[in-house]
Parts: structure tokens; C-alpha cells; sequence
């Protein structure tokens, strides 16, 4: 079976002072190829650690990452993906086109078909030749969410990370963000996102984790997990409620 992203034993520890905080615990798991992935879990349980292990931020302290079956600390796995972090920041003087085709000069994208790539994009995010055309700026946090999701996904990334993709976005906004995320799975992309947005996760998900204390507790199937007669926050809180 071909996974798109796997970590086998991974640890990450820091040291506080004299003390040493285990944020993430022997992790093993394994998302395959084409799947919506929800990464999920309390504050403090150590999800932000692992995105940051996969995107090469930290180093792991043992243990292994993997993207499409390559080290993560390896610059060919990091070619492969495309990140949204949940606070989005750019570059606010350039215009949302200007960013894009900066964004596309730096990926060496041949210069005749940048137009089209960024015509493309924008379309899929929602956003028109207008909005394109504003200072980035003038933007509010919905459009600033769709410009640098564009931009993550300029260089045709087969997985594509979110965190926190929907936060603080009103509801068209979110289900502007749930479309994209079926259209990307629709095109065979890897989905991975964190989310504390619950109905969200249970509408475009394939797959949920659910991880506290550095350790995955649940995982699987949403359907097989979370059956029609019951739902994901009632579950989710059956699962943190154990530790």
C-alpha cells in the first residue's frame, strides 16, 4: 500500500529548564494516498509538533517522518507539499496576483503558463480578477485564508496541509473551504488538516486521529468510529475524557 505521509516511533522532546517535556510519544500512523485526513486533539496534546516535524520545522528527537515514502528532512519531501498554517501572513503591499506569480518565479514555473496556473487558482479559491487585483492589504481574514491557500497550492502539491483551515471564517467562508478541500481530493491530492471545528472535520473527512498527550488514541475510519446515530464532538469527548 503506497501512504502519502507516515511516521514510524516518532518522539519529539524540549527541555524546560532542568525538565524534559515529551510533546510527542513513540507516534506511529499512516495516511494513504487521495484521503481527507482529520488530525485532531485538545490544546497542548502535540498536533502542532508533528505538522511542524512533517513540513522539516523540527527535527525529531527519534523516529522517522515520512512524505510519499521520503524523509522529511530531505528537501525532495518537502517539494511535495502545500501548507496553510492557521494564522496566514504575507506580503500585504503586493496584490493578491503578485503574490501568486512571485510565489510561482520562485518554483521556476515556466514563465508562458504562469498565467493560466494563477487564472486556475484563483478560480478554484473562490476569489475574482478584482479581488486578485487589490492590495493584499485591503483583504479580509476569509480572503486572506483563500490568496495563501492559492499560494500553497501554485506548485501542484500532491499533499496538501491545513491547520486550522476555517477558523474565524464566517459560513461562506467555510463552505468556500470545505469545496476546495473536495476538489483537491477529487484531483487524488493527500488532504492532512488540524482542526478543533468539529462539524467541519465530520462533513469533508475520509479519516480521523484523535491525539492527546503526544499519543494517538484513536484512530480510523470516520464512518466506522462515528456511526449516523451518534456524533464527532460526543465522541471526541468520550475519548479526551478517559485520559
Amino acid at each position: 500500500m503506497s501512504y502519502a505521509i507516515e511516521t514510524q516511533n516518532l518522539t519529539m522532546e524540549f527541555k524546560l529548564g532542568k525538565n524534559v517535556v515529551k510533546a510527542v510519544d513513540n507516534l506511529s500512523f499512516a495516511v494513504e494516498e487521495g484521503r481527507v485526513f482529520g488530525f485532531l486533539g485538545p490544546n497542548g496534546a502535540g498536533k502542532s509538533t508533528v505538522m511542524h516535524i512533517l513540513l522539516g520545522f523540527l527535527k525529531p528527537t527519534s523516529g522517522v517522518a515520512l512524505i510519499n515514502g521520503s524523509n522529511v528532512l530531505q528537501n525532495i519531501a518537502r517539494q511535495h507539499i502545500g501548507y496553510l498554517p492557521e494564522h496566514p501572513e504575507t506580503y500585504k503591499f503586493l496584490t493578491g496576483r503578485e503574490l501568486l506569480i512571485n510565489t510561482a518565479n520562485l518554483f521556476n514555473i515556466k514563465k508562458s503558463h504562469i498565467a493560466s496556473k494563477i487564472s486556475d487558482l484563483l478560480k478554484l479559491v473562490n476569489l475574482d480578477d478584482s479581488c486578485a487585483n487589490r492590495k493584499i492589504v485591503t483583504y479580509s481574514r476569509g480572503m486572506m485564508q483563500r490568496i495563501c491557500l492559492a499560494q500553497a497550492l501554485i506548485n501542484e502539491p500532491s499533499i496538501v496541509i491545513l491547520d486550522e483551515p476555517t477558523n474565524g471564517l464566517d459560513p461562506l467562508g467555510r463552505e468556500t473551504i470545505r469545496q476546495i478541500i473536495a476538489d483537491l481530493k477529487a484531483e487524488g491530492k493527500t488532504v492532512f488538516f488540524s482542526s478543533h471545528e468539529l462539524s467541519e472535520v465530520s462533513t469533508v473527512c475520509d479519516e480521523i486521529s484523535i491525539m492527546v498527550k503526544g499519543k494517538i488514541k484513536v484512530e480510523g475510519d470516520l464512518k466506522e468510529l462515528v456511526p449516523d446515530n451518534k456524533d464527532l464532538q460526543s465522541f471526541f469527548m468520550e475519548v479526551i475524557s478517559d485520559e
